[in-house]
């Protein structure tokens, strides 16, 4: 091999290690960065809010006996229109008043092995239902619905499907608002940890919002709702 050669062959072969350390460097600044981003912090955020109800849905329930059936089906047609117009004349709108069909028990019928004997034949109810927007009005009449009590309609309030309902339809309008504060204090919650931990909050790595809760504030108040929701949010961390 000549001399020319042999500088050649150096010469390659210095490029060649110089190439391996390059790149055995780039490699190692790679993967301190791969490693630096590994590092992540997960923190959640709530936001609440206390809102009224805008809508309510209240059943009033009434039961009627008797021995005759007509006698029964006329008392329940006398009482029906007697409850409807107190609620029209106290300002519930005709139009969100709704009657559901009587549910008639023949109490001879359930009688057969038994040795009591029901002072009536025959035992109607029937639920009047008042759908509406205008809570505040409706709460009102619901205090004085003794009023019709006194005149000798009774009332079933204690049955599961006579409870009132009390709903909140306007959750759009608040749901950004509600997300950004969630958000927030996620950030707050990360940017703590971060700084208790001598790093710098980074990026998002991913988030995750949660579902959208809405409860009584509590049993005594169900026409005020408790609105819920908690936002996740995964940040990196760096030195």
């Amino acid at each position: 091999m000549s001399n020319t050669d042999k500088w050649n062959s150096a010469v390659a072969g210095l490029f060649v290690c110089a190439g391996l350390v390059a790149l055995g460097y780039l490699l190692q600044s790679a993967a301190l960065k791969f490693k630096e981003y590994e590092r992540t912090v997960v923190a959640k955020g709530l936001s609440e809010r206390e809102v009224p109800a805008d809508v309510v849905i209240w059943p009033i329930k009434f039961t009627v006996a008797s021995n005759d059936l007509t006698g029964l089906y006329n008392s329940l047609e006398s009482q029906g229109r007697e409850i409807k117009a107190f609620l029209v004349a106290k300002g519930v709108k005709q139009g969100n008043i709704t009657f559901s069909t009587p549910v008639i028990t023949d109490k001879l019928a359930q009688e057969y092995g038994s040795n009591s004997k029901a002072q009536f034949r025959y035992v109607a109810a029937q639920t009047v239902t008042v759908y509406s927007r205008n809570v505040e009005l409706v709460r009102r009449i619901m205090g004085s619905l003794s009023e019709l009590g006194k005149k000798g309609i009774a009332f079933a309030g204690n049955d599961y499907d006579s409870r009132t309902e009390y709903l909140f339809t306007k959750l759009n309008e608040i749901k950004p608002e509600m997300i950004e504060e969630a958000t927030k204090k996620a950030r707050e919650v990360a940017e703590k940890f971060a700084a208790d931990s001598h790093s710098r909050l980074g990026k998002i790595k991913r988030a995750r919002q949660g579902q959208f809760t809405i409860t009584p504030r509590d049993k005594n108040n169900p026409h005020i709702k408790k609105v819920r929701v908690v936002s996740t949010v995964e940040y990196y961390l760096s030195d």
